[in-house]
């Protein structure tokens, strides 16, 4: 044995982190670490190996960087790319630098476009000849996707997409075929407009499939890249200066304490924000007052990051006790770091404790396309604008969900509101708020457009 390369997903955020090493050395890196770092502590004492370095590829948008926490454990400098925004101390890669892990050479590459200061990695074995193998991409390029040059803002959009084609011809294309492709991103990640199911991929693949690799001018591309781009997640531009300036070191991952019903409702009370992370339907059949319902599947942290702010101590409810870990790990990992506990014993405890219960009526699509056209009725679509565009239930109003709060004034609150998004799952996110805002005749649609399709309805377009 000499090469270590394993591959560490992340669920719900589709990130993907790595351990490179040689294990007969006895040293590896940690690429892109998340931030509960026990994971590659573990993994390290398993393999036998030490770990002396970790680099960040660019400045992350959407989880919080676990470097800081592995150099707190660990004493292991932080590598990453050139540039003025981070605010600790930092080894800044020159192009062609080499990390050495003894018979493992990382090199780095300097591929801006998703980000000024982005950094690849090519990695060498001196087992398999003096050419490189692969390369760690970070958020340049995916399966069937690249990273976004939009995140930055500020106008910076053209000129980062203008680096990214530059990145892609000048610089990967010409690696040749063979070249495997490591990003720190799978399907489901928002940091690509629609990135593929497969968490590794090659060059030649890519060239072949990727739609970036079309042959196109420059100024085709960047005209490409950022057109139908969605609109970043609300939190992206939080974590980047979260992970800019450094995260917080916490040593471990903090505990969910639980709480009884009369504690629970004590927190309540100095304005802590209530998520529900049970299903759909649990919610809609009984909830507290005023919770957001934001179900534990895999959209969970990207719907947390839009929809609650960091500042506001939060609440949990949950389906079973066995959810609690996993919904702790999930805040964790996007700096919500004010946690105030669980409901101990779930809704069971607060029912027998004979308090106020809230419900959601659920509407299925049939009873939708039979009441859409009564004028007591308000169909609301929550969905994107890109998803609007393609076609809506006939008649019906759109405000994107992560905007619902501030177009409150748009909704007529005698009316029966029934809110409908891709699959029922942002829907009861926008039922909720409406509920929590005193809106008292709210229903859901769970299946919502996905059901509607399958079932023939009438689909209107703009």
């Amino acid at each position: 044995m000499a090469l270590v390369l394993e591959q560490i997903n992340v669920e719900g955020l589709a990130q993907l982190s790595y351990i490179v090493g040689d294990d007969k050395a006895g040293v590896a890196a940690v690429i892109d670490p998340r931030r509960d770092v026990d994971i590659y502590l573990q993994r390290a004492r398993e393999l036998g190996i030490r770990l002396i370095a970790s680099v960040e590829t660019h400045i992350h948008a959407d989880f919080v960087s676990g470097a800081h926490e592995l150099k707190a454990r660990t004493g292991i400098p932080i590598y990453g790319g050139k540039t003025g925004d981070y605010q600790f101390d930092l080894h800044s890669l020159e192009a062609g630098e080499a990390l050495k892990l003894g018979s493992v050479t990382l090199r780095a590459l300097p591929t801006p476009g998703h980000t000024p200061e982005h950094v690849s990695l090519l990695i060498y074995d001196s087992k398999q000849g003096k050419e490189p193998f692969a390369l760690f991409t970070g958020d340049t390029l995916f399966n069937l996707d690249v990273g976004r040059p939009d995140l930055l803002g500020g106008g910076t959009e053209q000129r980062l997409a203008a680096q990214l084609y530059h990145t892609l011809f000048d610089k990967l294309l010409p690696l040749g075929d063979r070249i495997e492709i490591y990003p720190c991103h799978g399907a489901g990640s928002s940091c690509g407009k629609s990135i593929g199911d497969r968490r590794q991929s090659t060059i030649g693949n890519e060239r072949i499939f990727n739609p970036a690799f079309q042959e196109r001018s420059e100024a085709g591309f960047v005209d490409w890249v950022l057109s139908e781009m969605p609109e970043p997640p609300r939190h992206y531009a939080r974590l980047k200066q979260v992970n800019a300036k450094g995260a917080p070191i916490v040593g471990c991952l903090p505990t969910l304490q639980p709480l009884t019903p009369s504690e629970f409702q004590q927190q309540m009370q100095s304005n802590a924000v209530v998520i529900d992370a049970r299903s759909i339907l649990a919610f809609g059949g009984g909830h507290i007052p005023g919770a957001i319902n934001i179900a534990l599947r895999p959209e969970f942290p990207s719907w947390v990051g839009w929809m609650i702010d960091p500042a506001q101590s939060v609440l949990v409810v949950v389906e079973s006790e066995r959810d609690v870990k996993l919904v702790t790990e999930q805040l964790f990992r996007l700096g919500y770091d004010n946690l105030a506990g669980y409901l101990h014993d779930g809704m069971t405890s607060w029912q027998n404790a004979g308090l106020p219960l809230q419900h959601l009526g659920q509407w299925t699509v049939h009873d939708l396309n039979q009441h859409r056209e009564h004028p007591s009725v308000t169909v609301l679509d929550v969905r994107g604008d890109d998803e609007y565009q393609k076609g809506f239930v006939p008649g019906a109003q759109h405000i994107f969900v992560a905007h619902l709060e501030q177009h409150l004034d748009q909704l007529d609150r005698s009316q029966t509101i029934a809110t409908y998004c891709g699959s029922g799952y942002r829907a009861a996110i926008a039922a909720s708020i409406l509920q929590k805002h005193g809106f008292e005749q709210v229903v859901n649609v769970p299946g919502s457009w996905i059901a509607w399709k399958n079932a023939d309805l009438p689909i209107e377009k703009p």
